[in-house]
């Protein structure tokens, strides 16, 4: 798309500030001051704990190959293809030596497993991992299998090979138990080198027969080193961020392309054994990034998405099928009368997350280890539904849980877009229905975002407030991948959240989307944080989000030029706060024109503020500047001391610059 907006090409940045510096361009732009008032007396508006969130989806390889650190593609054999991600490596292939097994009328969830009859030579099965297995030298493997056998007689040995076929680590395992019942086993080893693509190994030793399933592999630095747990550098980008919610599941997996294919909370709890797994519905959504591996194990289940909320500090906002697949996909909906499993679903979601541990559900969530409650406050009814035929089933969701629990917040659907007839249709519909939330989403260019800084200045004050959960800038249509995260797009999501917190009485929540995105198996650009196999890197945005949830204040106040508010006036958009609690005034300034601004900040009121303070700002004269796993800091926040002069503090913004000026306090 071509951007017609104030944001110039970086050639003519890098130029202009040449000019600037040399004195030959107009000084008068830049060595004006701009007088920008403050007034830090008045709360014009209250800012909610949970303002700033994430939103998490198992897109871009987000959970299984990513966030969900198991190392075993199709660990279960339950793929489409039961031994997609598996190799058997032999001299002498033998028939019937090894076959997967269906035992569906037995097992339901988890149908199939693998025979083997060892009988002669040794071979190995063969696992490629997610676009490989990261390995790191020194680090602990912890393998685990289901296995029934009659009779001792096959060894396992434990190999991890890197791209040459060398062994980087080497473990064993003798399956102690037999009888006709299925058994777990574990064996842990060390890796000996550092390897991003390695694969893994089961050599078979021995003769007999054996069945498999559940092969896993995880390693040992799990997020606070649970068992079968998660990434931890993954996890370590989101508390660092400090969320005030974690929006989950999705997005479009909640949906699914028809309504077998949505998401079932109450199919992601309990033994990871009994999940079951389904295609991602992202598997075949995008022609140019099919993705024919990519399935849903639910290892990251509804019980681990609550416990991460938890871990880090933030709220859980499930969000729910309302009886609506896909309406791009199938448009399939559950008829008005066989909705009840649909609206039972998210009154056994509260119970499971608040009941006390003597309800059913109370006592699920207890026996998984987690006896207190989580708390849960709110959930989403449908993911970016529409028409009259979503507003007749968020009505039967909304008398049912309202009639049981009155106080338990509800965010409605407001589309995909956030104009036109599907956007007015709901939107004047739910208002007048008096809807706790309406959740609004935008992925649009560059100029959209900086037009619509104001969106919200006129926006009711009283009645249903905005839930933003889901928005980012989508650079132009020749950038893909991780290039779309650039500067550009950053600075213009940070000019746009001034508005937001500006008008924090109407928009009380807002989340970023996509979040994760591994670098070989994306199917959606642009995200948050990029990861492979063993690294990650948090990009322009996550910086620019992060800049706004660790720094969020209590209270709205006013910060105008020339009494108006700050929404694009020579490239500039501004937001300021109070923070009772840290006693700080903080200011949020994006400047992007491609000239530096000298700017006063007439500090009104009756605070008492101290001489110093700091700003945090990022800033880079190429717009289409990106972080990468070479250069990973290429746009990241850079702190320096301002000093106050009296009620005065004048800053020389730089050109395509956002900063975070903080000020303490008496």
């Amino acid at each position: 798309m071509k951007l017609n907006s104030p944001l110039k090409g970086a050639v003519c940045a890098c130029v202009m500030y040449s000019l600037t510096s040399f004195g030959l361009a107009n000084n008068t732009f830049a060595q004006t001051p701009k007088i920008i008032k403050v007034s830090t007396d008045q709360s014009i508006a209250k800012v909610q704990p949970n303002m700033w969130g994430v939103f998490f989806e198992d897109i871009n390889f987000g959970a299984d190959g990513g966030i969900y650190a198991e190392l075993i593609k199709n660990r279960s054999f339950e793929f489409a293809k039961p031994l997609m991600g598996w190799s058997i490596q032999r001299q002498k292939p033998r028939e019937g030596e090894i076959l997967v097994v269906n035992r569906k009328e037995v097992n339901t969830a988890n149908p199939r497993y693998l025979q083997v009859k060892k009988e002669t030579d040794d071979f190995e099965l063969v696992n490629e991992g997610f676009k490989g297995i990261g390995v790191k030298k020194g680090l602990r493997y912890d393998f685990s299998v289901m296995y029934r056998q009659a009779a001792k007689g096959v060894k396992l040995v434990l190999l991890l090979k890197d791209a040459n076929n060398k062994i980087i680590g080497q473990g064993s395992l003798n399956p102690e138990q037999t009888g006709e019942g299925w058994n777990k086993q574990s064996a842990s080893f060390v890796a000996t080198e550092t390897d991003p693509k390695a694969k893994f190994s089961l050599l078979f030793q021995g003769q007999g027969n054996i069945d498999l399933d559940m092969i896993s592999l995880f390693p040992g630095d799990t997020w606070k080193n649970r068992p079968q747990g998660l990434r931890a550098d993954m996890v370590q980008w989101l508390a660092d961020m400090k969320p005030g919610f974690i929006r989950f599941p999705g997005g479009c997996i909640v949906e699914g392309t028809d309504l077998a294919n949505r998401y079932q909370w109450k199919k992601t709890i309990g033994p990871i054994e009994n999940r079951q797994l389904i295609m991602n519905r992202w598997n075949t959504e995008f022609a140019h990034r099919a993705a024919p591996d990519y399935y849903q194990s639910f290892g990251l289940g509804f019980f681990e998405y609550f416990q991460l909320a938890e871990d880090i500090g933030s709220e859980a906002l499930p969000i729910l099928n309302c009886g609506m697949a896909c309406q791009f996909n199938s448009a399939e909906v559950a008829a008005l009368d066989e909705l009840d499993p649909y609206v039972q679903d998210a009154l056994d979601l509260i119970e499971f997350a608040n009941g006390d541990v003597t309800t059913k559900w109370g006592k699920m969530r207890a026996d998984l280890g987690h006896p207190k409650p989580f708390n849960l406050k709110m959930m989403g009814v449908g993911n970016e539904n529409w028409g009259p035929q979503y507003l007749e089933r968020v009505a039967i969701f909304t008398k049912a849980i309202k009639d049981k629990y009155p106080d338990f917040k509800l965010i409605n659907s407001s589309g995909t877009d956030p104009e036109g007839d599907r956007f007015n249709l709901l939107n004047t519909t739910l208002r007048g229905n008096n809807a706790d939330f309406i959740d609004e989403h935008y992925y649009r260019p560059a100029d959209w975002f900086l037009k619509n800084a104001g969106r919200y200045d006129n926006y009711p004050r009283n009645g249903s407030k905005v839930f933003v959960g889901e928005y980012a800038v989508h650079a132009a249509g020749n950038i893909t991948g991780s290039n779309k995260n650039n500067w550009q797009s950053a600075l213009a999501s940070a000019s746009l959240m001034t508005g937001l917190e500006r008008n924090a009485d109407v928009v009380q929540m807002a989340s970023y989307a996509p979040l994760f995105a591994h670098i070989d198996a994306w199917q959606w650009a642009p995200d948050m944080i990029w990861v492979d196999n063993l690294k990650s890197y948090g990009t322009p945005d996550y910086y620019v989000q992060k800049l706004f949830s660790t720094n969020k204040g209590t209270d709205v106040i006013a910060i105008t030029l020339g009494d108006k508010n700050i929404t694009g006036q020579d490239g500039l958009y501004a937001s300021a706060v109070t923070d009772k609690g840290k006693k700080e005034l903080i200011i949020k300034i994006a400047n992007n024109s491609d000239q530096p601004q000298n700017i006063d900040f007439n500090l009104d009121g009756k605070l008492k503020l101290k001489s110093k303070g700091t700003s945090e700002e990022l800033a880079n004269a190429n717009l289409n500047q990106i972080n990468s796993f070479d250069n990973p800091l290429a746009v990241s926040p850079q702190s320096k001391t301002v000093f106050l002069k009296g009620k005065n503090l004048n800053l020389t913004l730089k050109p395509y610059s956002f900063n975070v000026i903080k000020l303490p306090f008496n």
